[in-house]
């Protein structure tokens, strides 16, 4: 049968992947914010401290220039040694605010004058200004901030920088770790899932985490539960049979002998109903619990076997008791079909009710084709189209098509309940595929299905 679809969800290898990757990422990206910020102050310091050095050791350079130049000298520049770029100018003025000494790109710095002694900042400068000889020599040093922005900046992304290579690496690591953690829990839901077609065994717990031991332990136990359930249940169904089959077969043959005994009349057809009604109950019976072992379950084997040896035993019975045998087309591979591992009483009960019920429902005199092979077992028959809203309701019991021949309903409700139970699809098609008429059933099998050598 068509299992429902479910809606995607992100596995917990996965959520724990991206989870753990996106962590180590927004700490890295946390602590480098966070070094930058120690960055920059660290870095304010450092540079404060080279415009206080620069501008005490250019005061007495000044002050010698002072000392040695003439009244209405133009300013000197000092001359640079070879190209460079100039991070630091300085400036040195008089008391007076005149320019008596600077630095080669003091000019394109264009340091203002009358700053007080002390670091100042401006909108695009930071300064220290340093006075000698009683405010006679003033030496005033700047730096662009966008300098220090720059250092600042390039210092952070050196930090982000291995942030790229690091994630694909922490990713990998990441799932590499987790996939080697949670290889038990994933080994420990195949084997719960390999349990959904019949298979009650305990699930082995060896390997598991701590908090997934607990719940390996109520599976198991629920499963046990389950088992004994199910066991009771088929207990009940063959006691059942035995307690059923008993009364009816003893009040059948009391019937039987009735009617040998009484001549003919009203009595003796009264006779004959109550031993037709008899074998329609002893029919009944049969099928309810055919129904009843079909749905409570131990319909897998233990080992695979073929199919083939119990389909022809199936139709050799239905010859014994029926004489049908010359209106079935059987085709049976030459090496006895697929290797199933669907119990041989499942298979036997669910081929007897879908051949009876084409024989029972068929048009007269036309064959029932029976057809098994590796991908699955098909039965077809010749007459009326049963339409395509009543093809579903057809698998619920008591549910009859378009027939007045005589039936409980039952047999393709007992099929579709062994199919259920077994993991396999029933499909049903009116009319026959290619033809005008018919009615087809076609049991799939599942792709573990081996096939014999």
């Amino acid at each position: 049968m068509n299992r429902p679809r479910q809606s995607h969800r992100w596995s917990l290898r996965r959520r724990l992947g991206l989870w753990l990757a996106a962590s180590v990422a927004a700490l890295w990206l946390a602590a480098a914010t966070m070094a930058g910020l120690v960055l920059q102050h660290e870095v304010d310091e450092v540079f404060d401290s080279a415009l206080q050095e620069v501008a005490q050791r250019v005061l007495p350079l000044a002050y010698s220039e002072l000392l040695s130049r003439d009244a209405g000298d133009a300013p000197q520049h000092m001359a640079p040694i070879g190209p460079h770029r100039e991070y630091i100018s300085y400036v040195v003025r008089d008391g007076q605010g005149r320019v008596l000494l600077q630095s080669s790109d003091a000019e394109l710095m264009a340091i203002p004058p009358g700053l007080a002694p002390g670091f100042r900042t401006t909108d695009r400068l930071r300064t220290y200004t340093e006075a000698a000889v009683r405010g006679t020599i003033v030496v005033t040093t700047a730096e662009e901030l966008g300098h220090r922005a720059a250092a600042v900046r390039r210092a952070v992304v050196a930090l982000i920088w291995p942030l790229v290579a690091l994630v694909p690496i922490a990713l990998a690591g990441v799932w590499l770790s987790v996939r080697l953690s949670l290889k038990p829990v994933l080994a420990f839901r195949q084997a719960i899932a390999a349990r959904g077609r019949g298979n009650l065994t305990p699930v082995e717990a060896d390997g598991l985490p701590e908090e997934m031991a607990s719940v390996a332990a109520s599976v198991n136990a629920l499963m046990e539960r389950l088992r004994g359930a199910l066991e009771a249940e088929r207990g009940f169904t063959a006691n059942s049979a035995h307690e059923l089959r008993t009364p009816i077969a003893a009040a059948l043959a009391q019937t039987q002998r009735l009617l040998a005994e009484l001549p003919e009349g009203a009595t003796r057809q009264r006779a004959r109903d109550v031993a037709s009604a008899l074998r329609r109950l002893s029919r009944l019976s049969e099928k309810l619990l055919q129904l009843a072992k079909a749905e409570g379950g131990g319909l897998l084997a233990e080992h695979p076997a073929p199919l083939g040896p119990v389909l022809r035993h199936v139709i050799a019975e239905l010859d014994r008791q029926t004489d049908r045998g010359v209106d079935l087309v059987v085709a049976i591979p030459p090496d006895d079909g697929p290797m199933s591992d669907l119990d041989p009483d499942a298979f036997a009960i669910l081929a007897r009710n879908l051949i009876e019920n084409a024989l029972k429902h068929g048009a007269a005199d036309t064959p029932v084709h029976v057809r098994l092979s590796d991908n699955g077992f098909e039965v077809s028959n010749l007459g009326p189209v049963v339409p395509a809203d009543r093809l579903a309701a057809l698998l619920r019991p008591f549910e009859r098509g378009p027939t007045q021949a005589e039936g409980s309903g039952l047999g393709l409700a007992i099929a579709a309940a062994v199919c259920r139970g077994a993991g396999l699809r029933l499909d049903l098609a009116s009319p026959i595929p290619g033809t005008a008429d018919g009615f087809q059933v076609t049991v799939r099998f599942p792709a573990p299905i081996l096939t014999g050598s």
